[in-house]
């Protein structure tokens, strides 16, 4: 769920050009992963042939370096892999997962519940697993989460922080009151989403000035922070760029963004028992700290993030 680590102009004032922005966006992220086995059209609904493992991630920059992280996992098993990467949001790759055309795709379970039920409760990590498993498809399953965690959030820019006295240690309810002086970025999904506007609304009574509809936290979404295009945003909590640019996350004490491990799911009938074995080993060794330091190597150092998932594998006893 971070963001991409290409910077972007802000497109406030060419309307084409927010095409074209988006057209190379995707096309810098498909090549970042692995290109030499990579579907050409991720969106092209054909099946894995035979025994092959198709990968799949939505698109920004985290999801894409997990994909890389299953899928060279289970080639160190000897299982085939074909890539998918840089697909779309949710509302795409799930329907994908349905019919078979990408067997594995990183999610992250509470936002997975809540888009299955947005009005499930979340209240530990069992519950939520258990909750988003009755209401999967029968075809899928999740499969072992991680520890690691990558929240969406309510961020500020620095300059909007120091105006209204804000800091780390403030809440969503702090932002009441001036709510209405801020127009708020995210991808156009966060518009109708409980775990977007939705839930601002009911769960902290918050209503924007404006909405902005960006990038799901990706170079649009920060590039418009930083320039104060808008002055709050849907941001994840392990991109790097909030301390690179001394934005600031407001607390989310009512939990409105729930739990969100970073959690395999996948078409049951296309994954063998090493297969699931290799991601459930993946997941025991994946923490909030190693999934920052990774995303950091990828959007701040500029690596590519196959490179960076092969090397983390092999660190952990997990690479071939």
């Amino acid at each position: 769920m971070t963001s991409n680590s290409r910077s972007s102009r802000s497109i406030r004032n060419h309307p084409g050009a927010a095409v074209v922005a988006l057209a190379a966006m995707t096309t810098l992220l498909a090549g970042c992963s692995s290109s030499s086995d990579s579907s050409d059209n991720p969106l092209a609904g054909d099946k894995a042939a035979g025994d092959t493992v198709i990968v799949g991630s939505n698109n920004f920059a985290e999801s894409i370096l997990l994909a890389d992280i299953y899928g060279e996992a289970l080639k160190a098993k000897g299982i085939k892999v074909s890539y998918k990467p840089n697909i779309g949001s949710r509302e795409t790759t799930y329907g994908l997962l349905k019919n078979g055309s990408i067997t594995v795709l990183p999610e992250y379970n509470g936002s997975l519940l809540a888009y299955l039920d947005a009005k499930a409760t979340q209240t530990s990590l069992a519950t939520v697993n258990a909750a988003a498993k009755a209401k999967l498809d029968s075809k899928l399953t999740l499969l072992e989460s991680s520890p690691a965690e990558d929240k969406d959030s309510v961020t500020l820019n620095a300059e909007t922080a120091k105006k209204y006295n804000l800091t780390a240690t403030s809440t969503l309810a702090d932002l009441k009151d001036v709510a209405p002086e801020l127009v708020l970025g995210g991808s156009p999904e966060f518009q109708t989403r409980q775990q977007g506007l939705l839930g601002l609304k009911s769960e902290y009574g918050l209503t924007f000035k404006s909405f902005k509809a960006l990038d799901a936290g990706g170079p649009l979404t920060q590039a418009a922070l930083k320039k104060n295009t808008v002055q709050a945003a849907d941001l994840f909590t392990t991109d790097p760029t909030i301390v690179k640019e001394k934005f600031v996350v407001l607390q989310d004490p009512k939990n409105l963004f729930g739990f969100a491990n970073v959690t395999p799911l996948v078409y049951k009938s296309g994954l063998s028992q090493e297969g699931v074995a290799a991601l459930n080993a993946v997941s025991a060794k994946l923490d909030t700290k190693t999934l920052l330091d990774l995303d950091s190597q990828v959007q701040l150092e500029s690596k590519d993030p196959l490179d960076v998932a092969k090397a983390w594998l092999k660190s952990a006893g997990l690479g071939a």
